[in-house]
Parts: structure tokens; C-alpha cells; sequence
């Protein structure tokens, strides 16, 4: 299987068809696209069998990329247009689950105090808490207010604990009919830095698009489904300078001074070549952009009012 260095099926999904010349729909997926205004494009990747699965290496379900422009000067009504963008797909997903009054767990992971790595825990700050409120104050709720409940487990480094220990515990004691999970993914595009957001309903293996992976968070490992929503915040410097090789090798040949060589590098060999010479001296950095904090504030914003309003009325 390809090495994707990305975390976004939509992007898996285009590699692989460059990769392999392919000029329709890979074998295996299917793909719609709906446009919301001009700042606001919704791709839903839908992986259909084994054939799809083993193409872009997702497990078979429903991974929506909504892509949002201009967020690092987003104000609040654009953080609001986003914000319902990700009610409308996560609803959807939500319905499909679960009944209306049942109880939801949300999950932000991350490091707080790591920027890049902190949307979850952000996240969570924000989500509306109603299942104590409902257990021990319920007339101040609408009886039709569905039990939400939120955790930020913190990170293996801080902890010693893999996250799906700390959850299959809460789960196990809690009951939740559904998990919401939130992680800062990698991208394969510097662009899609805090402008993305994927919600996928197969559930999440945190740290797969860094090369670090944990126990993942499925159905299969907590009992009850999982939707998974993430955001890019980081790419590889192997990755930023394969894609300057790219610049660098289309202006040759546009100026007609390439060579054989040259010609014949293809896109996993100039990965692997500039990784290979990057990762023994520890320089192949996670690399994100000095606007993060910013870019983290606005898509934390947009995620957690998305969650609110999809998991009430």
C-alpha cells in the first residue's frame, strides 16, 4: 500500500489516482461533491468494499472533507456558516446511530498545551455538558434534552495510559450509545492547514498520519460506534519539500531543461529519497504554519458550535 502521509481519505483518494493514471472514480468509491456558498466546498468519500479499502487503506464508510476558505482572517460570521456546515453532515451521521435521546460521549485528543496538538482538549472546553445536569437537576432541561457528556484524556507522553484504556473504562461505566471523537489529523497539503474538517463514522487511529500510531478508537475496540472528526494542523517537512521538488522539476520542464532522470522520479521515490536523508539526522520536522494559534481558536470554535447543534434539537 501507498505511503499517503496524510490522515484525509479525499486526499488518499486523489494520490492514488494520480499515482496509478486513473481518470475516473477509483474502483471501490464513491465520491459527491456539493458547493455551500464561495467559501465552502463539501466532498463526501464514500469507501463502498475491500477494493476501496485497500486503495487509499480506510475501512469501509462515509469520510466528508469540508473545506473552508480564509479562516485565518475568519470572523464571526464565517466561523458560524462553517460551524452549521458541520452540524448539517454530523446530524446526518448522529441519525443514522443512534436514537434522538440517547446518550453521547464526546472525546477531545490532543495536548493542551502543545498548539498544534491541541484542538481537542479546546474543543472540549466548549462542548454544551448536559448529563449531569440531567441526572441531578433534569427540570432544568427540556425533557427532550439528549444526555451529553465530555472528556479530554490527555496524551500517552503525560499520562502512561493509552487512550483507549482510559475510554473502553468510561465507556464501560458510563454506557454511551455513541462516541464523538476529536483529533488534530496530518495533511498531505499545507493548504488544508485549519481550513479542513473531516468527519468520518469508522472511528480514528490517533497519530496514523505522523507515523505514530496508537490502539484505535472503533466500534470494534470501544463496543459502540465512533465518529471521528478531524482537523490537519500538520504536515511533514519531507512531504513540504517533495512538494517544492514538484515546483521545482514542472518549471524545468516547462522550460524544457529537464533530463532522463529527473523525468523518471516519481512521486513515492522523491518522497522516500528526501525521508531517507531528512529522518536519520532528526531533521524530517512536523511542520505547521506560524498562524496556528489563531487557525486553532477559529476551527475550535467551528467544531464545538458543530457538535452543539447537532447533538440537540
Amino acid at each position: 500500500m501507498m505511503n499517503f502521509r496524510t490522515d484525509l481519505a479525499l486526499e488518499r483518494r486523489d494520490l492514488y489516482r494520480k499515482a496509478n493514471n486513473i481518470a475516473e472514480e477509483v474502483d471501490g468509491i464513491q465520491t459527491e461533491e456539493e458547493k455551500l456558498g464561495e467559501d465552502i466546498q463539501i466532498t463526501r468519500v464514500n469507501v463502498l468494499n475491500e477494493n476501496g479499502e485497500q486503495a487509499i487503506g480506510k475501512k469501509q464508510g462515509s469520510y466528508i472533507t469540508i473545506d473552508i476558505k480564509n479562516m485565518k482572517i475568519a470572523g464571526e460570521d464565517e466561523i458560524q456558516k462553517a460551524s452549521e456546515a458541520v452540524t448539517q453532515e454530523l446530524k446526518k451521521l448522529i441519525a443514522n446511530l443512534i436514537g434522538e435521546q440517547e446518550d453521547i460521549l464526546v472525546v477531545g485528543l490532543g495536548n493542551l498545551y502543545v498548539t498544534p496538538d491541541s484542538l481537542g482538549p479546546k474543543v472540549i472546553q466548549d462542548i454544551d455538558i448536559t448529563r449531569h445536569i440531567l441526572t441531578y437537576m433534569p427540570d432544568v432541561l427540556d425533557k427532550q434534552t439528549r444526555p451529553v457528556s465530555a472528556v479530554s484524556p490527555g496524551v500517552l507522553g503525560t499520562t502512561g495510559i493509552e487512550t483507549l484504556e482510559i475510554l473502553k473504562g468510561i465507556v464501560d461505566n458510563t454506557k454511551p450509545k455513541l462516541l464523538i471523537v476529536i483529533d488534530a489529523l496530518a495533511s498531505r497539503s499545507i493548504e488544508r492547514i485549519s481550513s479542513t474538517v473531516q468527519i468520518a463514522n469508522t472511528g480514528i487511529v490517533p497519530g496514523a498520519g505522523v507515523g505514530n500510531k496508537r490502539k484505535e478508537l472503533t466500534k470494534e475496540t470501544l463496543g459502540i460506534p465512533v465518529i471521528a472528526i478531524g482537523i490537519p494542523t500538520v504536515v511533514e517537512a519531507a512531504t513540504i519539500a517533495a512538494d517544492s521538488l514538484d515546483l521545482f522539476i514542472q518549471k524545468l520542464q516547462q522550460e524544457a531543461h529537464s533530463n532522463s532522470f529527473l523525468n523518471e522520479l516519481q512521486e513515492e521515490n522523491k518522497y522516500e529519497m528526501i525521508k531517507e536523508v531528512l529522518a536519520p539526522e532528526e531533521y524530517n520536522f512536523i511542520v505547521t504554519p506560524k498562524e496556528i494559534d489563531e487557525l486553532i481558536e477559529n476551527m475550535s470554535s467551528v467544531v464545538a458550535r458543530g457538535i452543539n447543534y447537532a447533538t440537540q434539537k
